[in-house]
């Protein structure tokens, strides 16, 4: 049986696929290719990533196709209802990269509040010649111990910002549609561990109450935050989108980033990818960085072994 990794997965799936039995391959066919790779090489499973899309064009005319699977956990790329609905097994990996995608927020919050996004470009520039003026400009960090986290979507992902949040001393309040409350346990490198129960609030409560916003939610057809919700956040509040493009309206953003009513944001995804507006690409007081929430080595690792199993599962265990 074959496995096509258009979009690539780690040494550690390929070897427990291997050691199972499966040809792996992970040549990157382009897009428009891929109908007649699959049906040429009679691909049993396609695993994609975020780039490659599995329409229903590939699912009418791949009849070879058994297996549709997301290294990640949103699977805005693939046709999800409509492959079931033929008969085709769709799988992800959504507790894989929580961890990862977490830590990033981090960075660009800490990035952000201490303006090293914005250091970093301009210190090879002037750090020979304005050293002191540079000093003087990125002199007004604040600290996050002590501040309000607002996490929008408190999924997998937005727990596991809140336990790093909790670690590093913020308040941590969060909205969610289908959650009320959170019995959340942060486990420390000893064996120790502490217990937080977690209450959910209103959308806009948490808007107006946080220091900083981080969202964690699905695609979505509409903004979540467009000027009417960033008028309702705190002067100099700040956002970070770890999540999807397009949930965030970018040129309200950069009009609230203009204004000052926003201090910073910190974007891993965007409206128009994977070409970014060039208005955001350039803005010193964003901090940017090219949709690598999952992309850890340990995410990975655990992203391929997660396939794999499901895979072997599916079509040597249950045998469809």
């Amino acid at each position: 049986m074959k496995v096509l990794a258009n979009d690539g997965i780690s040494q550690s799936g390929i070897h427990a696929l291997e050691t199972s039995g499966f040809e792996v391959i992970t040549v990157k066919v382009a897009q428009e290719q891929l109908i007649n790779y699959i049906n040429e090489n009679s691909i049993d499973t396609i695993l994609v990533r975020s780039a490659t899309k599995v329409r229903k064009d590939i699912i009418d005319a791949c009849p070879s196709l058994k297996v549709i699977g997301r290294g990640g956990v949103g699977m805005d790329n693939i046709d999800v209802d409509y492959a079931r609905e033929k008969g085709l097994h769709v799988i992800n990996t959504p507790a894989a990269s929580s961890q990862s995608v977490a830590e990033l927020v981090f960075a660009h919050l800490y990035g952000g509040v201490r303006f090293l996004h914005d250091s970093n470009r301009n210190m090879p520039l002037e750090g020979d010649s304005n050293f002191k003026k540079l000093k003087k400009s990125y002199a007004k960090g604040v600290e996050l111990r002590g501040k309000t986290l607002g996490i929008i979507g408190f999924g997998r992902i937005g727990q596991e910002v809140a336990k790093i949040a909790l670690g590093v001393g913020m308040k941590v309040i969060a909205a969610d549609k289908s959650i009320n409350e959170i019995d959340l346990k942060l486990n420390f490198y000893d064996g120790q561990s502490i217990n937080f129960e977690i209450k959910t609030k209103p959308f806009k409560t948490v808007l107006k109450e946080a220091d900083f916003i981080t969202l964690h939610v699905p695609a979505q057809k509409e903004y979540i935050i467009g000027k009417s919700e960033l008028e309702l956040m705190k002067d100099g509040a700040a956002i970070i989108n770890a999540s999807r493009g397009g949930v965030i309206d970018e040129v309200a953003l950069l009009d609230a980033i203009s204004s000052g009513k926003i201090s910073f944001a910190g974007l891993d995804t965007f409206e128009e990818e994977p070409k970014p507006a060039i208005q955001v690409l350039m803005n010193g007081n964003i901090s940017l960085t090219p949709h690598i929430g999952a992309a850890t080595n340990e995410a990975q690792d655990r992203i391929g072994i997660e396939l794999a199993d499901q895979i072997k599962k599916i079509l040597l265990v249950d045998k469809i």
